[in-house]
């Protein structure tokens, strides 16, 4: 069996300041065997995550949570920098690396009735991050849109690492079968009060340099 949590963020992201070595040493002692690591808008952690990656046992791979006009999409298996931010766009530049699209956390922040839904490989059902009842509409919107879902931590702090994952037969590196089990842990409320303390931080320290 291999487990995978699909959404983790690190000091690149704007409201995170994870470092992505002691990611992986948590992703690994928590029983991940492979993790996907996607900054908003960036796929420069992935890469860090990547390049540094002791563990043979672990996979990483490189994704972006890309701010577009209708919400959060994420693409996986990327190897450049998703530079548009129209959803179609997006979507196109994800195909054109040989990725999969997945649309997370779908009932925060997304004009659900505008997603061109033939262009969504996986929907996040479980985001550690959201409450129960959104992740039930996410499961119900998935199923209604005939895609499979998936589970992600979105972490970022450590102790949400791997809070969220999914299950798989096995894992072929650049694509994804189908699921046969979800984990999910809310993050705790202290854990999302420290990102936007670091959001925060961040902001202010940008606008001061």
């Amino acid at each position: 069996m291999i487990n995978i949590d699909f959404h983790t963020h690190t000091h690149h992201s704007y409201d995170s300041r994870m470092d992505p070595m002691r990611i992986l040493t948590l992703a690994r002692e928590r029983g991940l065997n492979a993790i996907v690591i996607n900054d908003h808008d960036t796929i420069k952690g992935g890469l860090e995550a990547q390049k540094i990656n002791p563990y043979k046992d672990l996979q990483v791979i490189v994704g972006a949570e890309i701010k577009t006009d209708v919400g959060d999409i994420t693409g996986i298996f990327l190897k450049e920098e998703v530079t548009a931010r129209k959803q179609s766009e997006v979507i196109a530049e994800i195909k054109r690396q040989g990725g999969i699209v997945i649309l997370n956390h779908p009932y925060v922040h997304h004009k659900l009735s505008e997603i061109n839904y033939s262009g969504i490989d996986f929907i996040e059902g479980y985001n550690g991050r959201t409450d129960q009842h959104r992740n039930d509409l996410a499961i119900e919107l998935a199923r209604k849109e005939n895609k499979p879902f998936i589970s992600g931590s979105d972490a970022h702090t450590y102790s949400e690492v791997a809070n969220c994952y999914t299950t798989f037969e096995e894992y072929i590196p650049g694509s994804i079968g189908a699921p046969i089990d979800q984990h999910y842990r809310r993050s705790a409320f202290s854990s999302i009060e420290i990102s936007k303390l670091i959001k925060a931080s961040k902001k202010e320290t940008s606008a001061s340099t």
